[in-house]
């Protein structure tokens, strides 16, 4: 049966607004204003304050809308911190969160990233290192395998790494039937996961300053991290499990499933997903061997640049795309204008990211206004006891990193409170930092508006929540085995 067409669109059918939406509005509003009426001003907002990141993740399931969902679950604790202006509220807090300056680095790095990567592909050099793969990798497996091998490669910062792999190695497991979610789960895998493992990266060099700073150590905060990383379970955790999804010795999990069934017969894309099927019949332009350097240069230019500024992705990104862009042009690969144009197409691409990154830090901020870190840790605090402390810090943490989607943020708010519960307990610091690392990563993984996750999504071609939904089985997998290991290793070095 045929849909009418609309009154003021003939071209478009007619879609009606269902009933489980009109609940759902209602169901929220009926929540917000009865917290709203029954909350005593100057007093804490206690478990209320986790309502608007629940709120966030059931909009989220429903819809599978990320934007939306963290705009109305924002507006939500608006609504609840300020009844009789959550408007003027929320757009104070937008601008605080536009101008600030970690938004700021956020926009142009993902934004040249993109413009950086749009360089690569229209000029023909991320075909030629594509089919220099085809030439190496002869089955699936290898494919997922050397997709993860490239993530622990690229290991200087998670988001070169979810935007270089996934553009990298996108046409080669369309060949062998990867669906774009399996891509993304790996990519991701081996984005934040790994750059905690490695104490060059910018993961290391921002905690390593928070550790030193809040005195968690006498001594440099680098070696008390680097002391930390065989502590990072879930890294290694996680890692672990994409050999075994790569080998094929963990089965395809909940909506997993699904998508490589749809993958397997030819439809490697998902419904909706923001990128279009690559033809692996076209033939990379000139000596194949010549377009892959002209794809190793830049990239071995950009880590490079950013090591040589001291772990300064920015810096790192400016160089590289100057450096393309003159190594492109004197051999002619592509007119100015071509190219010019394609940093442009390539910022055009990140703003629906860089959009839920910003929310997700407007959320971060209503979170911090209602104390939902404070009330976490006050809520574990009569439980805490020397064996328990690095599974409950990795347990907390990693819901409220989860839920807020900032994991760095958080730790600026939890490191001052943990670091003294750890020294008053006397407990191991490497072990309590690696709990806190694991959480981070955890979190970073997990969440469907994090950063990473959003980027690997992007990059690998499927929506965040289509990402988030097939990685998030995995992802709790690994949360499961790395709180045993917490909670063993506690009683052991305890």
């Amino acid at each position: 049966m045929s849909q009418s067409p609309h009154p003021f669109a003939p071209s478009l059918p007619l879609k009606r607004g269902t009933g489980r939406t009109l609940l759902l509005i209602v169901g929220i509003l009926a929540t917000v204003t009865s917290l709203t009426l029954t909350h005593q001003d100057a007093s804490d907002y206690g478990w209320a304050s986790l309502v608007p990141s629940l709120i966030v993740l059931i909009v989220a399931i429903t819809t599978h809308r990320t934007l939306e969902a963290l705009a109305i679950g924002a507006i939500c604790g608006l609504i609840m911190l300020q009844p009789d202006d959550f408007v003027g509220e929320l757009a104070s807090i937008s601008l605080s969160v536009m101008s600030n300056e970690t938004i700021a680095w956020l926009i142009l790095v993902c934004g040249l990233m993109g413009g950086f990567i749009a360089m690569l592909e229209i000029s023909g050099c991320t075909l030629s290192f594509s089919h220099c793969l085809t030439r190496l990798v002869k089955t699936r497996r290898q494919s997922l395998l050397s997709t993860a091998a490239l993530g622990v490669v690229i290991f200087i910062d998670d988001y070169l790494n979810a935007l270089a792999t996934s553009a990298a190695m996108k046409r080669l497991t369309d060949r062998f039937g990867v669906s774009r979610e399996k891509l993304a789960y790996i990519v991701d895998s081996t984005a934040a996961p790994i750059c905690i493992l490695v104490p060059l990266s910018t993961w290391a060099v921002y905690f390593a300053e928070l550790l030193e700073t809040n005195s968690a150590t006498e001594g440099s905060g680098m070696w008390l991290y680097i002391q930390s990383i065989p502590f990072m379970l879930y890294g290694w955790v996680a890692m672990g499990l994409v050999v075994l999804v790569a080998l094929g010795l963990l089965p395809d999990m909940g909506p997993m499933k699904a998508a490589e069934a749809r993958a397997k017969q030819g439809q490697p894309i998902p419904d909706g997903a923001p990128d279009k099927t690559l033809s692996d019949d076209d033939a990379p332009r000139g000596r194949p061997w010549v377009g892959v350097f002209n794809f190793l240069a830049p990239m071995a230019v950009l880590i490079g640049a950013s090591a040589y500024f001291e772990i300064d992705l920015l810096k790192g990104v400016i160089v590289a795309t100057l450096f393309t862009l003159g190594l492109y042009l004197i051999q002619r690969l592509a007119t100015f204008n071509t190219l010019m144009d394609a940093i442009m197409d390539g910022f055009r691409t990140m703003m629906l990211p860089l959009a839920i990154v910003a929310v997700g830090f407007v959320l971060r901020e209503i979170n911090d206004q209602l104390g939902m870190t404070q009330f976490m840790i006050d809520a574990l605090a009569p439980y805490l006891t020397k064996a328990l402390l690095p599974a409950l810090v990795f347990l907390s943490m990693a819901v409220v990193v989860f839920a807020t989607g900032s994991s760095w943020g958080v730790f600026v708010i939890s490191i001052p409170i943990v670091v003294p519960m750890a020294q008053h307990l006397d407990a191991s610091m490497p072990l309590v930092v690696g709990a806190l690392l694991s959480a981070s990563s955890f979190g970073s993984h997990a969440c469907f508006f994090s950063d990473s996750s959003v980027l690997s999504a992007q990059g690998s071609g499927c929506l965040p929540m289509q990402h988030g939904l097939t990685q998030f089985p995995y992802a709790l997998l690994g949360a499961l085995v790395t709180a045993a290991g917490f909670l063993a290793l506690g009683f052991v070095l305890g």
